[in-house]
């Protein structure tokens, strides 16, 4: 049977990050995709020029209608954008505790646009990562959320992902994607063990969206009953073959998408 997975994320018309992304990334994985969109942006490519909340008690309602009829499996959580909205995913999903909680920390656009308020961070903090079955920051939201300088080496990753392991999330996976290297290496830590995930690099400007699309695989594969380092190896490999075929496409002047069907085309 094919599960149901529930997107809570920003909308990005430009369709390689966010809800869009999301909706790509769990079809491709095999998971029925749903979303409650949480903030519009008009952004392309090169930028974000625009950003529209939706109320808080809308995107509670979006979820909450979601889980009055649809069995969901998985929840992934991108772009909250603010403290209000924060806390109403909170709310919303503390009602679903047996759900598992992906929870993609989105804070600063490709490009370099802020996400997410200053003052949601706090929340964010205290609210949301308490209920993450896994927290997926790439190096600098970790700092962020750990109020530090990001880490630049292997030692540092692991031992930031056991800080924020302190702050409430089953596992953290800390995302190598910013270290300075030839290789792209993922930490999955946990209370008892630290796991590596070891990829090349793809030298490509294509990569708007790879954390969207991450934890959203992430999320499918948890979705569908997979431990959860095999839920990592599967897609880490899935978003490693998206971006070795992202040049494939020709979208936009800057930061373009990942090839989220690349396996489907000839």
């Amino acid at each position: 049977m094919i599960v149901n997975v529930l997107s809570i994320a920003g909308s990005d018309p430009s369709g390689g990050a966010g809800i869009q992304a999301d909706i790509k990334a769990i079809s491709a994985n095999g998971a029925f995709a749903m979303a409650a969109v949480t903030a519009l942006t008009a952004q392309n490519t090169q930028g974000v020029s625009g950003v529209h909340l939706i109320p808080p008690e809308f995107v509670s309602d979006q979820i909450e209608a979601v889980f009055a009829d649809i069995h969901v499996a998985a929840i992934k959580i991108g772009m909250i954008a603010n403290a209000q909205i924060a806390s109403a995913v909170a709310k919303s999903i503390s009602a679903h505790p047996e759900v598992p909680v992906i929870l993609d920390p989105v804070m600063i656009a490709k490009g370099g646009a802020p996400l997410l308020a200053a003052d949601a961070i706090a929340t964010l903090r205290e609210k949301l990562l308490p209920l993450a079955t896994v927290l997926t920051p790439n190096l600098p939201e970790a700092a962020h959320l750990l109020d530090r300088a990001p880490a630049a080496t292997r030692a540092e990753m692991e031992a930031q992902g056991r800080a924020l392991c302190t702050l409430g999330p089953k596992a953290v996976l800390m995302k190598g994607g910013h270290l300075d290297a030839t290789q792209s290496p993922d930490v999955l830590v946990t209370s008892e063990r630290a796991q590596w995930f070891e990829a090349s690099r793809t030298l490509t400007q294509n990569t708007h969206g790879t954390g969207c699309t991450l934890s959203s695989a992430l999320a499918a594969h948890i979705g569908k009953g997979a431990a959860l380092p095999e839920a990592v190896t599967a897609a880490k490999a899935y978003v490693s073959a998206a971006i070795s075929d992202a040049d494939t496409l020709s979208v936009g002047k800057g930061h373009g998408p990942t090839h989220h069907f690349a396996k489907f085309y000839e």
